[in-house]
């Protein structure tokens, strides 16, 4: 609980440093344009990612492999389009990140490293039943 509170005070004491900085190199109207655009060219590609991977989740399940990668890409994408939407130059960075498929690919294997075997129950046992039939009379 405390570092989600932490968090939720320094990232936007973060984003306000960095509006300052930029702003006072940049000038404030070109900061805002410059929030502005980046928002709307984040949200382009999230849509065009969006698509790829919906693409590739449809030819995954056509061919009977679980799109286990295109799911969470697509959370990661939509996680991403949230923080392109929400203005500051330090969210745009890490959703242009979680955008880029490589990088995007490098998150997935990170979180998912030893979670490969996610189906491989060790407390099940396979067996026969065999049914013996007495002959009556």
């Amino acid at each position: 609980m405390n570092s989600l509170l932490l968090l939720l005070i320094a990232v936007p004491a973060l984003e306000i440093f960095v509006f300052i900085k930029v702003g006072g190199v940049f000038g404030a109207l070109n900061t805002i344009l410059l929030i502005i655009t980046t928002a709307v060219v984040g949200i382009y590609f999230a849509k065009l990612e969006g698509l790829n991977t919906i693409r590739s989740g449809i030819e995954n399940v056509y061919k009977n492999k679980p799109p286990i990668y295109e799911i969470l890409s697509g959370a990661s994408i939509a996680f991403a389009a949230l923080l392109l939407i929400l203005p500051g130059f330090i969210t745009d960075g890490i959703g242009f990140l979680l955008l880029v498929p490589f990088t995007r690919r490098l998150l997935i294997n990170y979180f998912m490293k030893g979670k490969k075997n996610i189906n491989n129950n060790e407390d099940v046992i396979e067996a026969e039943v065999i049914e013996d039939k007495k002959d009556e009379l």
